[in-house]
C-alpha cells in the first residue's frame, strides 16, 4: 500500500519501521524541529530521525490548516494514513483525503481515555488493564469506529515507562495486522457508556500530597514514571521518586519508617527508584548509601 506516516514521539517509531519494511511510505509528517538542550539547538522529533535514517522523505508543517498543505498532502495519492501521537488536529480535508482514510494508533481500550495522556491516566487511576485500539478517524476527539482492540494487563508494579514500550510493540504489530486485513475488518462503533478523557499530565500534579492513601500515592508515582516525575522534598534536596510498591506501615504522613519506606495518610509505601538533582535514576537502596533523608519527607 502506499502509505502516509504521521507521528512524532518516540511512542510512534516502532510503527513507521514496521511499515516501512512492508508497504511504500509517500511522506513522514511530524512536528517541526525543537529547542532542545543546554544549547536548545533546534532538535528533530524521534519520527523525524528515523523517517531520515530509513532515507524516507520528511514533511513538518507548523499546522494543516492552510489549504497549500492540504493541497501538498491529497496530492501524495495514500491509499491510507495512519497517525500516532502526531501532535496536530487533522482537518476534514486531511481525513478524506486517502483513499481509505486516516487509521490511528491509539493507546487505551476505548472509550476509555480517550485524549493526550492515556498510559498516565491509565496507571494513575488504578485500572487492571490497557491496551491498544486501530481507529477509523473522525473529526472528533477519538470518538472514531475501532477496527482492532486488543487489552493488556497493568502489573501492580508497571510504570506509565514500562507500559509506554510494551504498548508501542503492540501497536506497530496491530497497525501491521490492521493493513494487510483492511478490505475484510469491520469498524465496530465505540459505546457510548464508559467515555472518559486523558487530560494532558501537568506538571502541578506532580509533587507527592504524603496524606494521601498509599494507593493514590503509589499511582501517581508509577504513573507520572519516567516523565514528568512526581517529587517530594528531603530536606531542602528534590528528588523524584520513579518506581514504588504499596507497603505495610502507619506513622505521620511523610514520616519515614526505614530504608525509604514512607508512611501515607493511610499505609505506606517503598520507593523503589529514585532520582537526585542532575543524577542517573538508580535504585533506592543505592541513593541511601549517598544521602541521608530527614525525619520526614515534604
Amino acid at each position: 500500500m502506499r502509505i502516509v506516516f504521521m507521528g512524532t514521539p518516540d511512542f510512534a517509531v516502532p510503527a513507521l519501521e514496521a511499515l516501512a519494511s512492508r508497504h511504500t511510505v509517500a511522506a513522514v509528517y511530524t512536528q517541526p524541529p525543537r529547542p532542545a538542550g543546554r544549547g536548545q539547538a533546534e532538535r528533530p522529533s524521534p519520527v523525524h530521525a528515523r523517517a531520515l535514517a530509513l532515507g524516507l522523505p520528511v514533511r513538518h508543517p507548523a499546522r494543516l490548516k492552510d489549504p497549500a498543505d492540504q493541497a501538498a498532502f491529497a496530492a501524495l495519492g495514500a491509499d491510507v494514513a495512519v497517525v500516532v501521537a502526531y501532535g496536530l488536529i487533522l482537518p476534514q480535508a486531511v481525513l478524506d483525503a486517502p483513499r481509505a482514510g486516516c487509521l490511528n494508533i491509539h493507546a487505551s481500550l476505548l472509550p476509555r481515555w480517550r485524549g493526550a495522556a492515556p498510559i498516565h491516566r491509565a496507571v494513575m487511576a488504578g485500572d487492571a488493564e490497557t491496551g491498544v485500539c486501530i481507529m477509523r478517524m473522525e473529526p472528533g476527539l477519538d470518538t472514531g469506529p475501532v477496527l482492532l482492540r486488543r487489552a493488556m494487563p497493568i502489573g501492580p508494579e508497571d510504570t506509565t515507562g514500562d507500559l509506554h514500550d510494551r504498548l508501542s510493540a503492540l501497536g506497530a504489530a496491530m497497525i501491521a495486522e490492521a493493513l494487510d486485513r483492511l478490505d475484510t475488518l469491520v469498524p465496530v462503533p465505540q459505546p457510548a457508556e464508559g467515555i472518559t478523557y486523558a487530560a494532558k499530565i501537568d506538571k502541578a500534579e506532580a509533587r507527592i500530597d504524603w496524606t494521601r492513601p498509599a494507593a493514590a500515592v503509589d499511582r501517581q508515582i508509577r504513573g507520572l514514571s519516567p516523565a514528568p516525575g512526581a517529587w517530594c522534598l528531603a530536606g531542602g534536596e528534590r528528588l523524584r521518586l520513579l518506581r514504588s510498591r504499596v507497603a505495610e506501615g502507619a506513622g505521620v504522613p511523610g514520616r519515614v519508617l526505614g530504608g525509604f519506606t514512607v508512611a501515607c495518610g493511610t499505609g505506606a509505601v517503598t520507593v523503589l527508584e529514585v532520582q537526585r538533582a542532575g543524577r542517573r535514576p538508580m535504585p533506592a537502596a543505592e541513593a541511601l548509601r549517598g544521602l541521608t533523608l530527614p525525619d520526614r519527607l515534604g
